[in-house]
């Protein structure tokens, strides 16, 4: 049951300071969180710039190419449930290095000459991130509980900076490499390496401390009852996931979006990465607004009516208004992200509590939001235009609303 900020009992403020002797120092620390978040949207922004060209390097329709996108945002929300076992299991540090090798080795999987291999890459992506997802709020609430908001705020940004740096690299690295797109996209694996590198210290450490006082302070606290049966909990779920669609939605086809428009392939990846540039604005800024809010529901309003104008434009003057509906889509959208992962640590009282919520909202977000770029594409080859696609998009702005509302309030779980 829910219970006011003000009525829970202050039980976990003693622990964060033993748990955190377990780790290296903390720009180390800091470091690595920064390095693993650069590689937790680049290797999917880097793709949409390149669907076109994967789509006839291997004769794909429409619906697809958008499952080169889909389906990393489905498995994130398949492997979203099992990481708090996982992270019980082998601890949170050594979990956090599992998943940037696995992704790095996803990213090389999907560049291999087979249709196959793309969409098992693709696969092997979205597990990976799902476990950095849902990992990374409770290791964020456990370090850093008295500044959690600001602490989300600086990996939700980078998360996006990593993306806008792929999206508007792609085509050059494309070119510098001379490989094709197979070069350009492998190519990030490389950040994942440098990351798994950087992490290294946090594994090592943890396990040099590992003694009887250490696995108390650790011991993981007693899971949220009835989660799935809370409706706080079913709407910061709804708002991420509905979110979620909607960002990955433009992630995969803003740009063929322009493109089909009239705009040039080259200026349309701009726009995109523009979008995505904007976005690490509202990543940064609205986490840090939401920590300092008692309440955060006019604040998720305001991102969901952002979402509607700048999907508005996109849908009466994609062309000419490009500009204006990318720069207010950024800010709705990064703000989207930056406040639905806040909610997850503003709305629960421990690291486990974080984990545990972080499973639910973003199993069933992704799941959701697995909808959008195969739904888009799907309509696209259906009706041969995106206008129906956009009006779907605006009505869905009015459930984000909805759902933020009541996922704003002043309570936790």
């Amino acid at each position: 049951m829910a219970v006011t900020r003000a009525q829970q009992p202050v039980v976990t403020t003693p622990a964060p300071l033993p748990v955190r002797t377990r780790l290296a120092h903390p720009l180390l620390l800091l470091t690595g969180i920064v390095l693993v978040a650069l590689n937790m949207r680049a290797c999917l922004a880097a793709v949409s710039p390149m669907v076109g060209e994967i789509q006839r390097t291997f004769g794909l329709s429409a619906t697809a190419s958008g499952l080169i996108t889909t389906v990393p945002v489905l498995f994130q929300g398949v492997g979203a449930p099992l990481t708090p076992r996982l992270t019980r299991r082998f601890g949170a540090e050594r979990v956090v290095l599992g998943a940037v090798l696995v992704l790095g080795a996803g990213v090389l999987l999907r560049v291999l000459p087979s249709v196959a291999a793309l969409y098992a890459g693709c696969v092997v992506i979205g597990v990976a991130i799902a476990v950095l997802n849902v990992s990374m709020p409770g290791l964020v609430k456990r370090e850093f509980p008295d500044r959690a908001a600001t602490m989300t705020g600086v990996y939700s940004t980078t998360m996006l900076v990593g993306a806008t740096l792929a999206a508007g690299t792609s085509v050059p690295l494309e070119h510098v490499l001379g490989g094709g797109w197979r070069a350009s996209l492998g190519a990030w694996s490389l950040l994942a390496l440098v990351a798994a590198v950087a992490w290294l210290p946090q594994v090592l450490r943890s396990r040099q401390e590992r003694g009887a006082a250490a696995a108390a302070a650790a011991a993981p606290a007693k899971p949220i009852e009835g989660i799935w049966k809370s409706p706080l909990a079913w709407q910061i779920s709804l708002f991420m996931g509905i979110s979620s669609l909607l960002v990955y939605t433009l992630v995969a086809w803003m740009p063929t979006i322009l493109a089909d428009h009239g705009m040039d392939r080259g200026q349309a990846g701009l726009v995109f990465a523009f979008s995505n540039l904007v976005q690490v604005a509202g990543a940064f800024l609205v986490p840090l607004m939401a920590g300092r809010m008692t309440s955060q529901r006019g604040l998720a309003v305001t991102m969901a009516a952002l979402n509607g104008l700048g999907i508005a434009m996109l849908l009466v003057a994609p062309v000419s208004a490009a500009w204006v509906s990318a720069t207010i889509l950024g800010v709705a959208q990064g703000g989207s992200l930056g406040l639905g992962l806040a909610f997850i640590v503003l709305r629960t009282g421990s690291a486990a509590g974080a984990a545990q919520l972080g499973g639910m909202s973003q199993a069933i977000g992704y799941l959701v939001a697995a909808a959008g770029p195969v739904g888009a594409g799907a309509l696209h080859q259906l009706t041969g235009g995106w206008e129906i696609t956009l009006v779907l998009m605006l009505a869905l702005v009015l459930v984000v609303g909805a759902a933020g509302w009541g996922a704003g309030r002043n309570r936790t779980l």
